[in-house]
């Protein structure tokens, strides 16, 4: 029998704690709890079941960060699907390269690709159903009703989804890797959250910060990583330096995950400005970038900060999160590093707890 208390996904908080804000979006000021987050992933999985998308079938999105996003991700993950989340900063002839490439069978978009879904539909012939969310989209359904009209009962037996994401394509088209299904039950924990528990303080109701595009690999992976652990996910519908700096004083962040480019954009703001912010909830800010070669940054207010780790290294002195934004010689060293675990300082004692980079 499966211990309802160790699940891992929306439906397990939705049943302890309704009313827990799951999504918080901190431009528009949206709130999505974790009772509507549940109902909402029940009804989308139901819409594509209805479609005689079965589990192991494919389907594809490309929407700007929007209360929905995530909702559109858990329906598909509910249903036992690949899901791909698409760029919306790609090209129309790109777009529709993942769309067929990955083999959707339904496609669902916004307003903000409007301009471009006349040649993403010539392209993907194979895409048996269209839907638009947030407004109308010429050839498009709209997805609100049709997710409307679905109950919010759960599918039976309930397997795993599993994402299938795309490079950026600066070495020709874009690239998907497709892993293997899993086929556990809905629920099962993975490497994300086991991170986020053992290294970055993340504990049912803590708070995520997500600053970057959802369609993103660790953006979107962290995310659905922080739902499985019950925490509120805040996400900004576009980065902007202070503004990062007032949600994480706003919503009392504990952690969440960063690129280099966005503390540098921090530094460019006026000491005033940062030092007007109170970010003393942050337990860990997780950043990452593509560089190659073996390295680590943990930031936390008592932990480090340091350039790629080597053997033999010496550890750069301790800084909280308040000083890492206002020292300039720390943020250099941010442009050079990769996130590839957690490096903690007690004492003499330095441990480097290694991760895949995504």
């Amino acid at each position: 029998m499966t211990d309802e208390n160790a699940l891992q996904y929306p439906g397990r908080w939705a049943a302890e704690f309704p009313d827990r804000p799951a999504i918080v979006m901190t431009g528009s000021g949206e709130t999505m709890t974790y009772g509507e987050l549940d109902a909402e992933a029940n009804r989308i999985s139901r819409l594509f079941r209805s479609l005689g998308i079965q589990a192991g079938d494919h389907v594809a999105f490309c929407m700007e960060n929007r209360i929905e996003f995530l909702a559109v991700a858990w329906g598909a993950h509910y249903a036992g699907l690949y899901y791909t989340a698409i760029s919306s900063r790609l090209t129309a002839d790109e777009i529709a390269y993942i769309v067929d490439d990955c083999g959707a069978r339904s496609f669902v978009t916004s307003p903000y690709k409007a301009d471009a879904v006349a040649e993403i539909n010539a392209a993907t012939p194979a895409v048996e159903s269209r839907f638009a969310l947030g407004g109308p989209v010429a050839g498009h359904a709209c997805f609100e009703d049709a997710v409307a009209a679905q109950s919010s009962e759960p599918l039976p037996d309930r397997t795993e989804g599993q994402d299938m994401l795309y490079s950026s394509g600066t070495t020709g088209r874009p690239k998907g890797v497709k892993s293997p299904m899993s086929g556990q039950g809905l629920g099962a924990g993975n490497s994300i959250t086991m991170m986020a528990e053992a290294l970055f303080g993340a504990t049912p109701g803590s708070v995520y910060l997500s600053p970057a595009p959802l369609y993103h690999a660790a953006p979107l992976r962290f995310c659905l990583g922080a739902h499985r652990l019950g925490c509120t996910v805040v996400a900004m519908e576009r980065f902007d330096a202070e503004s990062a700096l007032a949600a994480i004083q706003e919503h009392e962040v504990s952690w969440s995950q960063w690129v280099p480019t966005m503390f540098v954009r921090m530094l460019k703001l006026p000491d005033e400005v940062r030092a007007g912010y109170d970010v003393s909830s942050l337990i860990s800010a997780v950043l990452g970038t593509r560089l190659p070669g073996p390295g680590a940054i943990y930031i936390s207010q008592n932990c480090l900060f340091r350039a790629p780790v080597r053997a033999g290294d010496t550890v750069v002195a301790r800084a909280t999160v308040t000083e890492l934004v206002a020292e300039k010689t720390r943020a250099k060293l941010a442009t050079t590093c990769t996130v590839a675990g957690r490096v903690v300082i007690d004492g003499e004692a330095v441990m480097l707890v290694p991760s895949r980079d995504e």
